[in-house]
């Protein structure tokens, strides 16, 4: 990935091959209330491209090299459901809709050199290098299988998705091709959800509602010939990747990053019916009382070697785990792979292991003393 503010990834996928948001769909079945959530939940619009050259419109992502520093994060309303600090954010990592803006404030970094995506919900920048954010999430970019949230927690997006993977981005439609699912929006969602989605956010009392997680798929008798090369390229996406519903907004608003390069082709995105997309099977659905339940990690050892030590001194803070997705060490440390790393204090600090899965957190602690 290369850096800096709308950086191509030049070539790179976020999460695996059998990733649901890169997961070939253009032969999956129908869902059999399609037609019924078209007509009454998507409604008799056209899709709407949520970006284009204006750079307030749209999310705007930056990707940042492994020695960016990581800083500290508030919680705000979702602390509870949040990934902690620190964070490798930087003081004008770029919000969505401006800096002045009183929207989602969304910010999502990438770390280039570790390969972490981190995503902040309502985030506000201090005057000491940290951030204060209502939610906030950390996503493994190489992570197998389906990277997801605990059941029940949302993330910094309304269904617990992460944001970035579902943009459509110039560097992939320039590059030809683009091999996963957009992310888009409804004005009404019921009290349940489908994976890859974890957490509702519900606008609606009415059971038939859509879920957060479902997807829509460009139906593939749709004639896409007319369109310019660079909106075939996202059309074609769209058939083979579909759209996956990931929060609240307006009828059939599709996300992507503002980027100079959009050309004018992109209006032709707004001639393409509601009626031209079909709902893909939904297979499962949950609500919270009935997600799937099961174990969270097991921390069997969190220790520091040594225990006490001058300021400054090193200390290897040491882990055994089972069952986790992704681990966070705080303070000082952040998202961490293997299992173990080497800290500085220059206080006495009570270290904390997060481990995180699809059924929950477990935390442990270790406290290193210095004289």
């Amino acid at each position: 990935m290369n850096t800096g503010q709308g950086a191509s990834l030049a070539g790179f996928l976020p999460f695996s091959s059998s990733s649901l948001w890169n997961t070939d769909i253009s032969s999956a079945p129908v869902d059999p209330n399609s037609a019924t959530i078209i007509s009454n939940f998507v409604g008799s619009v056209n899709v709407h491209p949520d970006f284009g050259t204006d750079p307030t419109y749209g999310i705007p992502y930056i990707v940042v090299n492994g020695s960016q520093a990581l800083v500290n994060i508030d919680f705000g309303a979702y602390g509870d459901e949040s990934d902690p600090g620190p964070m490798p954010v930087p003081a004008n990592g770029p919000v969505e809709g401006g800096a002045s803006s009183t929207g989602d404030r969304h910010v999502l970094v990438l770390d280039n050199g570790n390969c972490f995506l981190y995503e902040l919900y309502n985030s506000t920048p201090n005057s000491d290098g940290s951030w204060t954010a209502d939610s906030t999430a950390v996503w493994d970019l190489l992570g197998s299988g389906n990277a997801q949230r605990p059941y029940s927690w949302t993330s910094a997006d309304a269904a617990g998705l992460p944001i970035f993977p579902g943009l459509v981005r110039y560097d992939e439609v320039a590059a030809g091709k683009i091999q996963h699912a957009f992310r888009f929006t409804l004005p009404q969602t019921s009290t349940a959800f489908t994976p890859p989605a974890s957490h509702d956010a519900a606008t609606s009392s009415d059971p038939s509602a859509p879920p957060m997680g479902m997807r829509l798929r460009l139906k593939s008798s749709y004639d896409i010939s007319g369109f310019d090369a660079n909106m075939q390229v996202i059309l074609t996406a769209m058939q083979h990747y579909g759209l996956i519903l990931a929060d609240n907004g307006s009828a059939l608003y599709v996300t992507g990053a503002s980027d100079s390069r959009w050309g004018s082709d992109l209006d032709s995105l707004k001639t393409v019916p509601a009626s031209a997309f079909e709902v893909v099977l939904m297979n499962p659905v949950y609500t919270n009382s009935t997600a799937p339940t099961g174990a969270a990690p097991t921390i069997s050892g969190f220790t520091a070697t040594p225990s006490s030590v001058s300021s400054g001194g090193n200390v290897t803070l040491a882990w055994s785990t089972s069952n986790a997705t992704y681990q966070i060490v705080s303070p000082g440390v952040g998202a961490v792979r293997g299992t173990s790393v080497t800290v500085n204090p220059t206080a006495t600090t009570t270290y904390t292991l997060y481990s995180t899965n699809q059924y929950g957190r477990t935390t442990s602690t270790v406290t290193v003393t210095v004289p």
